[in-house]
């Protein structure tokens, strides 16, 4: 694994920077939902994740900014263990996740990519739910009209996760915008 500041110039040098995003940059974005992860108290290998959780892009961002074949280099630059949760990440399906979280173990989400089943361990899991929650909570705000996708999954991964995930998903959400303006 590299340095912070290494990553955050491989992350420049691919255009991240310039890519439009959630009304911010790619990079702005990635290091947001990074920052979510570090003030949670995560490992740094799912805080490394989260700062390229779709880097190959994911289902609802299609643009991200490495192809798939450049995984090794990925790999090499935050470790194995975080690679995987930045793939899995960008390659699953949200119903599948979203699935897999009503249902409990064993844990399984479909690979869009290739339609193909990955198999996930509980910690794995877990960390996966804390990317999932961290890259919502960090741009639901920029999306007034989006309050609701997936909020049944997110209050859920919250709630699983408990502790700093389920105040900070309380605090984000306590600031939606009511119908009657307030």
């Amino acid at each position: 694994m590299v340095e912070y500041a290494e990553l955050l110039e491989f992350l420049r040098r691919e255009g991240t920077a310039e890519v439009p995003h959630s009304e911010v940059g790619f990079m702005a974005h990635l290091i947001g939902v990074h920052d979510v992860l570090v003030s949670w108290g995560c490992s740094e290998t799912v805080c490394l994740a989260g700062l390229f959780h779709s880097i190959y892009g994911s289902e609802g961002f299609s643009t991200g900014a490495v192809e798939l074949r450049r995984r090794p280099e990925i790999r090499a630059l935050v470790g194995t263990a975080a690679e995987r949760l930045a793939f899995v990440n960008s390659a699953m399906t949200y119903a599948s996740f979203d699935t897999s979280l009503r249902e409990g173990p064993p844990y399984r989400v479909v690979d869009r990519l290739n339609d193909a089943p990955i198999e996930l361990t509980e910690p794995e899991f877990a960390d996966l739910s804390r990317i999932q929650l961290a890259d919502w909570l960090e741009q639901v705000e920029r999306f007034p009209e989006s309050w609701d996708y997936r909020r049944q999954a997110y209050r859920a991964m919250a709630e699983r996760l408990g502790g700093q995930a389920l105040a900070a998903y309380d605090e984000v959400f306590s600031r939606e915008p009511q119908p009657d303006g307030r």
